[in-house]
């Protein structure tokens, strides 16, 4: 008894017990709200100066507060801000009549631990609300990760096009080897293009090798400039505010758009939390983000998501870093970088709530390859996940910026990409790839697939792209020669569009036909029911076209088999029969005529062929009645049975439902039943068969149990049954009982 009860053993063994989970402890930060060290909120201005804030004096100001104070509030609401009673604020937050510019207006005055303190009181259905009115874009987007663990270009190419087509505008991608970026960048912004217009594209390495990309044209944004919320752990890393502010306006100048990565429980995951809480830390990173200029913030859920998920209320402070972004009046990229929990309900839980709510990007790092190709680390969601993902944007009906790929295209999209990605390297004299090697990623789930690759052929061409000042312009014309002017023109515009600067606006995106959707030319204009983003009729017929899904008419030719069909013949209307051996087998209106196969697998003819051999092994014969004027499998089956001269009937649905009944019972009653049609075999039948010829010689059989499955029968079948059960309906005449000849073999 050592290890337990049976009932908890059970219970250890199943996934979520594999997620570490912690006592709150705040001396370690270890408490996602509410630290005893977290400061009142405070703000003391003189003479135009702040000179106290949060209960820190400007003596006492380390750089985080320092740079806060001076560049990070709007003094001129400051006062009215500080002075709001924090129930008030959160109530405005989740009110429809308060616009989302009057919430943003006066969380510019308030200092971090203002701001963090009516955040804090929101419940989670109330940070939805919240988040659906504030975030800044109108239109949700989303974000992929595009990586594989051999930096094969050719793989990158043909996955980043797969991304683009399912929907992701913006792809990101690393390295296994930092040496191979610039190969990384080239291959996944000429895949970008093959899939669609307007893709942005990042390659997250270190920051100067990061922005030396972006100035040669092969990324358009970056996100990987890490802020943190103590002035310990962001000097462990050799920086400060002010040079995170000037690597911004670095980006900025080049035309490339930029935003920081933050995230709850870095600090404690770094051992310098200094003894506050994860949000209250949160809050002074997102201060900051505003403050240095950066466009936006991807946080809530990046490397640190699982600390911040092992305490209480932990995944609803993620979501909340998110809504405090938003009323910061940055792009919110809502982090799913890393896969937060072994148990699918907790990392479908932790991202369901964004996804309805809506955010500027439903996810930051999707991983759009497999978990085992993604260089990052496995994401929340990952390629394993994205059927899963589009049904989840189906059943509620929100968009979740992405879309099912038509297959045929796809295929299209990965060859093109690959072809594009051999043919540029070629041109360049950076690598030559075969035919053989275009097919393999053509046809490839992830690098596993490729078989045995030249890695130092990347390493090679990562260096001559390096070396040689190969710009984006250089590709553009590559493109153009090679043969493919499509793409050519989109990298082209994609340059011009940094040269404009337009997409340098908050929370700005492109889309296909390359307008930008931002807070300035997409606002979010949320205020209650009825107002706000929908998706527009196309879009939401995007969203409800999963490649599942199957109509009548589908089911109906999935179901078309002649040959089937002419097993059955008519012989005459059925009538009652009189000899003592003798089992009806009644079936359904669209037997030999509409459906042909069960839910098993089996063909009816299949099915058939079992139930008779068993009833001749009990030395009964059996006759075939076609029940025209009823669907229901009591009805059937009883029917079947007061026309057998046993008065032992079997009824089978043509999808493979089946049980036997007796004349004298009421329809809903019957002797045995069969109702988990999909789980019922050969032998199943066969013992059908046996038990009814048993019930009519006067025996006592055993009877048959239904076939037992785990598994989701419903969920798996039911869209199938309905679509059946119509063909059989539209199938019911109304007329006799016809008895049918069977020539089927045994």
């Amino acid at each position: 008894m050592a290890d337990g009860i049976g009932r908890v053993r059970f219970m250890d063994a199943q996934r979520v017990n594999l997620d570490g989970f912690a006592t709150e402890d705040a001396r370690l930060g270890m408490i996602a709200y509410d630290s005893p060290a977290d400061p009142a909120p405070s703000l003391v201005v003189r003479d135009g100066r702040v000179v106290e804030m949060d209960g820190r004096a400007e003596a006492d100001f380390d750089s985080i507060d320092e740079f806060i104070a001076r560049h990070g509030l709007d003094l001129d609401v400051a006062g009215e801000a500080m002075a709001l009673d924090d129930l008030a604020y959160a109530r405005m937050l989740v009110d429809p009549s308060v616009p989302r510019a009057e919430l943003v207006r006066l969380a510019a005055g308030m200092t971090p631990a203002k701001l963090a303190a009516p955040l804090g009181l929101l419940r989670p259905a109330e940070l939805m609300i919240a988040m659906t009115k504030v975030r800044a874009r109108r239109t949700p987007s989303n974000q992929a990760h595009v990586t594989n663990r051999l930096d094969d270009p050719l793989l990158l190419a043909a996955d980043a096009a797969t991304a683009a087509a399912f929907g992701f505008r913006e792809l990101e991608t690393t390295v296994p080897v930092l040496d191979d970026a610039p190969s990384n960048a080239l291959a996944v912004t000429l895949g970008s293009v093959v899939g669609a217009a307007g893709v942005l594209v990042q390659c997250s390495v270190e920051e100067a090798l990061e922005l030396e990309l972006g100035m040669r044209g092969f990324v358009s944004y970056a996100e990987t400039v890490s802020l943190y919320g103590t002035h310990e752990v962001f000097v462990d890393g050799d920086d400060t505010p002010w040079s995170k502010a000037l690597l911004a306006s670095a980006y900025a100048s080049r035309g490339v758009k930029m935003r920081v990565t933050s995230g709850g429980g870095a600090e404690a995951l770094m051992g310098g939390a200094q003894g506050y809480s994860m949000f209250y830390l949160e809050a002074r990173c997102v201060a900051l983000a505003r403050a240095i200029g950066a466009q936006g913030v991807q946080n809530g859920g990046i490397d640190s998501a699982s600390v911040a998920a092992s305490v209480p209320k932990g995944v609803r402070s993620l979501t909340a870093e998110n809504l405090m972004v938003m009323l910061r009046n940055l792009e919110s990229c809502s982090g799913n970088d890393a896969l937060m929990s072994e148990s699918e309900m907790r990392r479908t839980a932790r991202t369901l709530p964004t996804l309805l709510a809506g955010s500027d990007f439903i996810c930051s790092g999707f991983g759009s390859i497999q978990r085992f190709d993604n260089m990052f680390g496995p994401s929340n969601l990952n390629a394993e996940d994205i059927d899963d993902f589009l049904a989840i944007q189906r059943d509620w009906g929100v968009d979740g910026g992405l879309r099912t790929a038509d297959t045929a295209e796809l295929e299209h999209l990965r060859r093109r990409a690959a072809q594009v990605a051999r043919d540029v390297y070629a041109w360049f004299g950076l690598a030559d790839y075969t035919d053989q090697q275009v097919e393999l990623a053509v046809d490839a789930a992830g690098s596993k697939d490729l078989g045995a690759t030249d890695t130092l052929a990347v390493l090679n061409a990562a260096h001559t792209i390096k070396t040689s000042g190969l710009t984006g312009l250089d590709v553009v014309s590559a493109l153009e020669q090679c043969g493919y002017p499509d793409e050519a023109r989109r990298l082209l515009d994609m340059l011009a569009a940094r040269v404009s600067g337009d997409y340098l606006q908050t929370a700005a995106i492109f889309d296909e036909q390359m307008n930008v959707l931002s807070l300035v030319t997409d606002p979010n204009d949320y205020l209650g029911p009825g107002t706000g983003y929908e998706p527009t009729p196309g879009r939401q017929a995007e969203i409800d076209a999963i490649r599942q899904q199957r109509s009548v008419d589908d089911l109906r030719r999935a179901q078309d088999d002649s040959e089937e069909f002419a097993r059955f013949a008519v012989v005459g209307q059925a009538s009652a029969g009189t000899a003592a051996g003798e089992v009806v087998i009644g079936l359904s209106p669209a037997v030999g005529r509409a459906i042909s196969r069960t839910l098993s697998g089996l063909t009816v003819s299949e099915v058939l062929a079992e139930v008779l051999a068993g009833l001749e092994e009990e030395g009964c014969t059996a006759r075939l009645v076609r029940i025209n004027d009823s669907i229901d499998l009591g009805s059937i089956g009883l029917k079947a049975a007061r026309l057998a001269g046993s008065g032992i009937g079997i009824g089978l649905q043509a999808k493979g439902t089946a049980l036997i009944h007796r004349r004298d019972l009421s329809p809903l009653a019957n002797l045995e039943l069969y109702s988990v049609a999909p789980t019922i075999g050969r032998a199943d039948y066969r013992l059908l068969g046996v038990n009814a010829g048993r019930h009519a010689k006067g025996a006592t059989p055993d009877p048959a149990r239904n076939p037992y499955s785990d598994e989701a029968i419903e969920a798996r079948y039911h869209t199938r049954v309905v679509a059946l059960v119509a063909i059989e309906r539209s199938l019911t005449t109304g007329g006799g009982p016809e008895e049918l000849r069977w020539k089927g073999e045994r």
